[in-house]
């Protein structure tokens, strides 16, 4: 991990935290989710510059080592798909492929939409493709001790975290994700009340990787961290106004990916069709604009559920 080098870049009035390895022309950027940092990526980066590659790796603006915003309240993922690009052509970097895990997935697709002449591919990991708009994820079927809704709600999870030390809740985020149970409070219970402090961690998840994660949070915060993605969803984001009148699906017709996605967890309060397993092509779609391409998505889904792990490939 020593061969990874970092350095800051000064992206729309801010200063990004840019760790890379590798000096290749073809670049793999990674887009990492919440409770993430650019750290979480420290593996695939390597593996990514020895198959030969040059692999980069951010911290969003608010988290970790790059700059806060002047009014973090006001974040959102237009900031984020933004950020990337002013990145990308800060690094003359004309290409990119991404990958994003969690709420990373987003800029990434949006990215790919907006700005697809920058994008050579897209793989994401614990998020589907999703259309920004109301129609995404019905949060509003789910329980309302979810911990989605409940970090959504101004000041409630700033109160919550606030009981413990910073190393604490990194530690129970962690223990609560990787776990197989939908993170749900009761009435008379916060998120951190979920875990039992017995608990040890992940045995992926390391005392070593938590005290870098701790050390990180601490410089920042979650200030930023709670407003993107919990307080800004997906579904409120605009920067698409003007691609959905475009037809942007030539390329991915003419490649004929195949979607893969399975959301055991969820079965018991979102609609059939939307908790289901279903693969298909979309060599059909090269003229159907992307407002439309979500609404058939869905409709095409299987009716069968499966089990295993929630899962949105592009092969």
């Amino acid at each position: 991990m020593e061969k990874i080098q970092h350095s800051h870049v000064e992206v729309r009035g801010l200063k990004l935290h840019v760790a890379e390895i590798g000096t290749a022309h073809n670049v793999v950027l990674f887009l990492h989710g919440f409770p993430e940092i650019w750290y979480s990526w420290r593996h695939q980066m390597i593996a990514v510059a020895n198959a030969g590659y040059r692999a980069i790796a951010i911290d969003f603006r608010g988290y970790r080592l790059s700059d806060q915003p002047s009014e973090p309240e006001k974040a959102n993922f237009n900031d984020l798909v933004d950020d990337v690009v002013a990145l990308l052509d800060s690094l003359g970097i004309s290409k990119v492929f991404l990958v994003g895990k969690d709420f990373g997935a987003v800029p990434a697709f949006l990215l790919a939409v907006v700005h697809p002449d920058r994008v050579s591919g897209v793989i994401t990991l614990g998020i589907p493709f999703l259309i920004p708009s109301p129609d995404g994820v019905q949060f509003d079927l789910l329980p309302k001790g979810f911990y989605v809704l409940r970090w959504a709600e101004p000041g409630r999870a700033e109160a919550d975290f606030g009981r413990f030390d910073v190393k604490t809740v990194v530690r129970n985020i962690y223990i609560l994700f990787s776990g197989s149970e939908l993170q749900v409070a009761g009435e008379d219970q916060e998120i951190m009340d979920l875990v039992d402090p017995s608990t040890p961690l992940p045995p992926w998840f390391t005392e070593d990787d938590l005290d870098v994660y701790a050390t990180l949070y601490k410089k920042s915060g979650f200030r930023t961290a709670l407003q993107v993605p919990y307080r800004y969803p997906p579904s409120n984001n605009n920067c698409l106004q003007c691609s959905l009148q475009k037809e942007i699906l030539e390329t991915q017709s003419q490649l004929g990916r195949q979607f893969l996605f399975s959301d055991p967890k969820f079965g018991a309060y979102f609609p059939e069709k939307m908790n289901c397993h279903f693969s298909l092509k979309v060599n059909t779609l090269s003229t159907t604009k992307l407002s439309l391409y979500a609404r058939y998505i869905r409709d095409q889904a299987c009716l069968s559920s499966t089990t295993g792990a929630f899962n949105w490939i592009m092969v």
